[in-house]
């Protein structure tokens, strides 16, 4: 089953082409119109005075080899199929739409396909009286006693090099001699933990499976070739350190380097941050001068990986990877700099508070939260059908912190104002999640108005329509406001009606059973046959309390 967003896989490079050429920001690029198989993507403002760089492969590899097309880069991208190198026909006829008097110059990757069908396209435009050269890029350190090394993410370096030399003027022994001096100073290596799936593939085409969960494969292909080695870990420091280290095989204690830290298509941006802070600590810190990315520019469609490649500096190579392009793939250099940190003083609202004892008061904060830590298993039950089955639990863990303090003597009971500001401030620490932060804007907006000599029930009544404003749940929301609220304002109507209260905080509560949708909290993912008969807890919870304080009251 494929795990792509397409048509058809026939027509899906065709119209991939259309979607990049489209979107390009500068607005300087075509594709040739010549035969629908033929698929090569051109510079719409080139000047044929100027020598031609033409680059290309199989797709798949996105943003190469169509989004370095533009100046300063590529002239011209031939695209064959995915992981397919394109036909000897295809970049043929790329030569000789590009190529003037001042000639041409192929880069290609290092891979059989490649190989020999650009090199036979360029002997046929070399027949056709055209001037071309070619290099391959073989930048893949992975198997460093193979003759004929794979070229991978640093096609695009070469690319940027080459392309500055042509824009430049020069001629095309220049670009080429500039290009393979650009090819000898670029190493890379690749990892991934898992390979990628094909557009149009079953389960038996995909290579994703092959690596063990808990693994990484050093040097795997951009193709999903297997790689030379398996490391048992995802530590990204660990993965760094062992790139580093035969990274550095390739440079001598002098070398600057730039490194283009590439996604090989599946790996989240926070991840590829990850990778790149590793980078900068690592032994190659203090030989790196720039670094390109993390961004994807040679991919390898949707794999979960990664490559690191260096590119040995000189004045010459220096100054053209710093020059602009226009060329939407390509992403500029960024000169590596200590972490700049700006110095402030912490600031910290914690409530200072100074213990006063008043019995009643203490006594209405034991029932309190006595009642609720007694409610924890009630009412995760009644929880988990609705919710995640943690309210219980949540009310509980904030009851049994303030219960203790009640009971150690470290409550400003005598202040109502300090006691609702140090309870806002203890349960937006122990009871997390949504419901602590609510509930501490509840006790902390209410001290705030008993400070300003509001009533009790004004207060509180306060609290609650700053806990509404911030949490976005009202009446008849299906929370703990349709019980809460009724039993705030019976307060209000009748100072210390706590029968009244009571009473409406039951019916409250009732009413939320036969509430068809719940709009906040978890509960509002579900639907009505899912709600129907269960009270809410949050509203029992606020329910048991007023039982409990008209009981003692009795």
């Amino acid at each position: 089953m494929s795990n792509f967003f397409m048509n058809d896989r026939k027509t899906l490079i065709n119209d991939v082409i259309e979607g990049v050429i489209l979107t390009s920001p500068f607005k300087n690029l075509a594709k040739l119109d010549v035969d629908s198989a033929i698929r090569v993507v051109v510079r719409s403002d080139w000047d044929k005075k100027k020598v031609a760089l033409i680059s290309g492969g199989g797709s798949g590899h996105e943003p190469a080899h169509v989004g370095f097309v533009g100046k300063g880069m590529l002239t011209a991208a031939v695209c064959g199929d995915v992981f397919a190198s394109p036909s000897v026909d295809a970049v043929l006829n790329a030569i000789v739409a590009v190529s003037g008097d001042a000639g041409c110059l192929l880069i290609v990757k290092n891979y059989t396909g490649d190989r020999l069908n650009f090199g036979l396209a360029a002997e046929k435009a070399k027949h056709l009286g055209y001037k071309v050269d070619l290099v391959m890029v073989s930048d893949d350190i992975a198997l460093p006693d193979n003759k004929q090394p794979r070229g991978i993410a640093g096609t695009a370096l070469v690319h940027k090099v080459a392309g500055y030399a042509a824009e430049q003027g020069k001629s095309l022994e220049e670009v080429t001699k500039i290009a393979q001096q650009a090819i000898d100073a670029t190493s890379s290596i690749g990892v991934a933990m898992h390979g990628c799936n094909l557009p149009g593939g079953d389960d038996e085409e995909e290579e994703s499976d092959r690596i063990a969960a808990g693994h990484v494969e050093l040097g795997l292909g951009i193709h999903g070739e297997p790689g030379v080695s398996v490391l048992k870990t995802h530590n990204s420091q660990k993965i760094v350190k062992t790139l580093v280290e035969l990274l550095q095989k390739e440079l001598k204690k002098s070398h600057k380097v730039a490194v283009l830290i590439n996604n090989l298509g599946g790996v989240s941006p926070l991840e590829m941050n990850q990778i790149t802070k590793e980078l900068v600590h690592s032994d190659l810190a203090s030989a790196i001068k720039y670094l390109i990315g993390p961004a994807a520019l040679v991919s390898a469609l949707d794999m979960k990986g990664f490559s690191l490649s260096t590119i040995v500096l000189n004045k010459d190579i220096e100054e053209a990877l710093l020059a602009e392009v226009e060329a939407s793939g390509w992403h500029p250099l960024v000169k590596l700099e200590k972490l700049p940190l700006q110095k402030v003083k912490l600031i910290s609202q914690k409530v200072k508070i100074k213990a006063s004892s008043n019995a009643t008061v203490g006594n209405i904060v034991k029932v309190i939260t006595e009642t609720l830590i007694s409610l924890e298993g009630e009412l995760n039950k009644l929880d988990a059908k609705v919710g995640d089955g943690d309210t219980g639990s949540t009310f509980a863990s904030g009851a049994k912190d303030i219960l203790e303090l009640n009971e150690g003597n470290k409550l400003p009971q005598d202040d109502l104002a300090s006691l609702f500001a140090v309870v806002g401030d203890r349960l937006a620490t122990v009871m997390g999640g949504s419901s602590g932060v609510l509930m501490s804007i509840f006790f902390t907006a209410a001290g705030q108005k008993v400070g300003e000599q509001g009533s009790l029930a004004e207060s509180l009544l306060f609290g609650l329509e700053r806990m509404k404003h911030y949490g976005g749940a009202d009446l008849g929301d299906r929370t703990l406001i349709d019980a809460l609220q009724p039993a705030l304002e019976a307060l209000d109507k009748k100072t210390g009606d706590l029968a009244g209260a009571a009473n409406a905080a039951a019916k409250g509560a009732k009413d939320t059973a036969s509430m068809k949708k719940a709009n906040a909290g978890r509960s509002s993912y579900l639907n009505s046959d899912s709600l129907k008969g269960v009270k809410d807890p949050g509203a029992v919870a606020v329910e048991h309390v007023f039982a409990a304080l008209l009981a003692q009251h009795k």
